[in-house]
């Protein structure tokens, strides 16, 4: 597995090196500490919005064309993620071009032009994804039930933001934002692959040292209050009825963060899981269902997602709730613990075969959390959890009265759903 070194700029910036041997390729990843949740309301979307704009022209480099050409030319692949707390931007391409990611990442996060005709065609761009989402009822669930979880708060809100507020933001926006968060102080570059520690600290040094130290900003934190179960519906002519049947857990600073994981495993990790052999295989209601969790600074939830026959949504709940209720009961037997924490560590392990993976691992864990756990001190945590605590985390979590239930399709029935979980 792979270790990893780390140092630290004079401007506060960190550096994360993940050699891989022999690996002919390497990835370059710079996160920012700031996502949609240190947006305004009226300005929704603003942080998404300017990830689209990084690569669309610098002083240096004038347009969206010089910059992916200078990446086509050596074969390499560039891309970058928004989130509520973080946004990502990353270069991958072969070991011997790697001065390259570095300087057309510095360049673009310090010197974007952000052109007035190039923001009003992303405009557009970004119009048609929000459009893409909101037809697509697997992936519009996921807003509609972050929206009921955190219902007035900056997490509740769409990373891509809506129409309105989209189309609001002009240049300024995007200048007062860099200079607000791209900063030293909340920036961390995670470098993985065929490199070596000595050539990543120069490189670092020659082009991210100019970025200036700054302070990190701090965020509206939530505060959970749910006292009764809370639904819902949003209505839309379907075939398929997707929903969310979850409830609030705890920080990605909470030692309960492991055994919470090794619970979802078991009740929706794969295809052995209880939810999927219940729910699809033998009942035949649905064909995707599995257990999500996500874990912020100072809240989280855990949940159960799936998208269910329409006129057995009822059904499909009810059998979902079952099986929450069976796993707080403490009816999990140590072979299914056994087979969960292995069903972890697997998946992490094949994940870290990739060299954008491994960036992302040790990035994202640094720049959150402070922390730079490796996977093999991951996998002893894993090994650690034991019946009692599954058992113990499910009973903190599974809270009757903080049950939230989101769904889209064409239904009426909210009071029989609202009975249902209550």
């Amino acid at each position: 597995m792979t270790d990893q070194s780390q140092f630290m700029l004079s401007n506060g910036l960190r550096v994360i090196t993940a050699p891989m041997n022999n690996l002919p390729s390497a990835t370059v990843l710079v996160m920012i500490g700031a996502g949609s949740r240190y947006e305004n309301k009226n300005k929704a979307g603003l942080s998404h919005f300017l990830e689209h704009m990084i690569f669309k022209g610098t002083r240096k480099r004038p347009s969206a064309f010089e910059i992916s050409s200078l990446v086509d030319s050596v074969g390499g692949q560039n891309n970058a993620f928004t989130s509520k707390d973080h946004t990502g931007y990353f270069i991958k391409l072969q070991k011997n071009h790697l001065e390259l990611a570095f300087d057309l990442l510095s360049d673009t996060l310090k010197n974007s032009l952000f052109a007035p005709e190039e923001i009003e065609r992303e405009r557009g761009t970004i119009l048609e994804e929000i459009n893409m989402y909101e037809d697509t009822p697997m992936y519009d669930i996921d807003e509609v039930f972050y929206n009921l979880m955190f219902d007035g708060h900056p997490l509740g809100w769409s990373v891509a933001g809506d129409k309105k507020t989209v189309g609001s933001i002009v240049r300024e926006d995007f200048m007062k934002y860099c200079d607000r968060f791209y900063q030293g102080s909340d920036m961390v570059l995670a470098v993985a692959g065929g490199v070596r520690e000595e050539k990543i600290l120069k490189l670092a040094e020659k082009y991210f040292s100019s970025f200036t130290r700054g302070e990190k900003e701090k965020m509206v934190e939530f505060k959970e209050n749910q006292a009764k179960p809370r639904l819902k519906i949003k209505y839309k002519q379907t075939d398929q009825c997707h929903l969310y049947l979850g409830y609030p857990s705890f920080s990605f600073f909470d030692k309960d963060k492991v055994a919470l994981a090794v619970l979802g495993a078991i009740l929706g990790g794969g295809m052995s899981s209880r939810l999927f052999i219940e729910v699809r295989e033998r009942r035949g209601l649905a064909y995707y269902v599995k257990a999500v969790s996500d874990l912020h600074h100072e809240t989280g939830y855990f949940a159960a997602r799936a998208g269910v026959n329409i006129g057995k949504a009822h059904e499909a709940v009810k059998v979902i709730l079952d099986e929450f209720g069976k796993v707080k009961k403490g009816e999990v037997k140590q072979e299914e613990l056994n087979k969960a924490k292995e069903y972890l560590k697997g998946h992490v392990a094949l994940d870290l075969e990739d060299s954008l993976e491994v960036a992302l691992w040790y990035g994202r864990k640094q720049l959150l959390q402070e922390e730079t756990e490796t996977p093999q001190e991951m996998f002893a945590k894993i090994d650690k959890v034991t019946l009692e605590d599954v058992n113990r985390v499910a009973k903190r979590v599974l809270v009757k009265e903080k049950v939230n239930l989101a769904m889209i399709g064409p239904l009426k029935e909210e009071e029989k759903f609202l009975e249902l979980i209550s």
